[in-house]
């Protein structure tokens, strides 16, 4: 099903209830289910990512298919591992078992896991065979996805001693390895820095406490992007916290150089759209930190003719698609100048800019639906592919456009081929 959005006017002025966390509510859930469900857990996301993890927890079966979830795969490889008397096959769609899984498969199994390949060596479908595992010392790569950090932190307090890692690579996106952290320290448990390149899991298990879920700050920045690309804006986002256990906080910064205004109030932000010029030569922003931002960023900058070079990209070529090559892709066919270079995404300035009418392929991924709606914005029309891909971290975007203006028509037709 795709999705043809208009926005007459331009102007947005309204107050959103953004939905929670689901990177936040992935973690919790699965201390929640490590500690047999012994707290409450107030504002669980609703996304399917968060959906299906809770549901393999609940489902009496052998055989678990989470789909597109990758955080979900992770996850589950870790916690089916560590827990005794586990057997199951866990697999996913197409696109998940091609999405590498060796790095955590091969640091479990030096913890003791019983872990087998079904079909292709590195990647899903996995047979676990679950037992209670061994701490120690293990070394990891961190420049291929903090998931399997997390993962491996987050069953720490399953394990028979400590856990000490030492990563040989540079970490990406820590700002999730900090959240994990973070939570983990809420819930009683103890990690520390021994150095910049590692870590260690003292031994102890979670307490349980209520936990309160905030609202997510990745889905905050298509806000962020709609009011950067209006004519005018006054919108109220509810539920964020200037406090954030989340790293994509830093849309604030990234948007402010954009001419958006953040004012915290009771409750959440209020951003409003500054009216002075934007204009800069080449300028290059590293995403290392916060790469689910780096879409909506591109898509920004490109409707705005503002030349950027993005960087800190490499854990994009693994998520539900390849998206720096989506990127250029779907960019390259509305009319705009983008090339790749290695795992940099650039965005050229042009004399002239007509966006071209080009219905945006998603490729099963929720980002690139959400990333691109704000265009609508700036032509007549802006047609999406999947509308359904949002629900993987943000169930009702597509009523959130419709109140602050969006008209919107469904219209089943052929997806290309793309």
């Amino acid at each position: 099903m795709s999705i043809c959005l208009q926005h007459p006017s331009a102007t947005l002025s309204s107050s959103i209830t953004l939905p929670t966390s689901k990177s936040i509510s992935n973690r919790v859930l699965m201390i929640h289910h490590i500690l047999h469900k012994q707290f409450t857990i107030n504002g669980l996301s609703t996304a399917s990512d968060t959906q299906i993890l809770k549901q393999a927890f609940e489902q009496n079966s052998n055989s678990i298919e989470v789909g597109h979830a990758g955080t979900t795969m992770r996850f589950l490889t870790a916690y089916f591992a560590a827990t005794e008397g586990e057997n199951v096959i866990l697999s996913g769609s197409e696109r998940m078992h091609q999405r590498p899984i060796k790095i955590l498969v091969e640091a479990l199994k030096k913890l003791g896991a019983d872990i087998q390949y079904l079909t292709n060596e590195g990647f899903p479908p996995l047979q676990i065979k679950g037992k209670k595992l061994n701490g120690g010392a293990i070394s990891l790569d961190g420049s291929v996805s903090s998931q399997y950090i997390s993962a491996l932190l987050l069953i720490a307090p399953m394990l028979n001693t400590e856990l000490t890692i030492t990563f040989t690579t540079s970490i990406v996106s820590k700002s999730y390895i900090l959240m994990t952290i973070s939570i983990m320290h809420y819930f009683g448990v103890e990690v520390t820095w021994l150095s910049e390149n590692q870590l260690v899991v003292k031994q102890g298990n979670y307490v349980a406490k209520d936990f309160s879920v905030e609202a997510d700050w990745s889905a905050a920045s298509y806000w962020y992007s709609m009011v950067a690309l209006s004519k005018k804006a006054t919108l109220t986002l509810k539920g964020l916290n200037k406090t954030s256990l989340q790293g994509d906080h830093a849309v604030v910064a990234l948007y402010a150089e954009l001419g958006v205004s953040t004012r915290f109030v009771e409750g959440g932000v209020e951003l409003s759209r500054s009216n002075f010029p934007i204009s800069w030569g080449m300028k290059t922003v590293d995403f290392t930190l916060f790469p689910d931002l780096a879409q909506t960023y591109a898509v920004t900058c490109a409707a705005l003719n503002l030349p950027v070079r993005i960087t800190g990209l490499s854990t994009l070529r693994i998520k539900e698609t390849d998206r720096i090559a989506a990127l250029q892709k779907e960019l390259t066919a509305l009319g705009y100048q983008v090339t790749i270079e290695d795992n940099d995404l650039i965005i050229h300035s042009q004399k002239e800019i007509s966006i071209q009418q080009h219905p945006i392929a998603t490729y099963n991924d929720h980002r690139m639906a959400m990333a691109f709606a704000p265009l609508a914005l700036i032509t007549d029309k802006l047609t999406i592919e999947n509308q359904e891909v949002v629900e993987k971290s943000y169930p009702h975007f597509w009523e959130d456009l419709k109140h602050v203006g969006f008209v919107i028509n469904n219209h089943q037709e052929e997806s290309s081929s793309r």
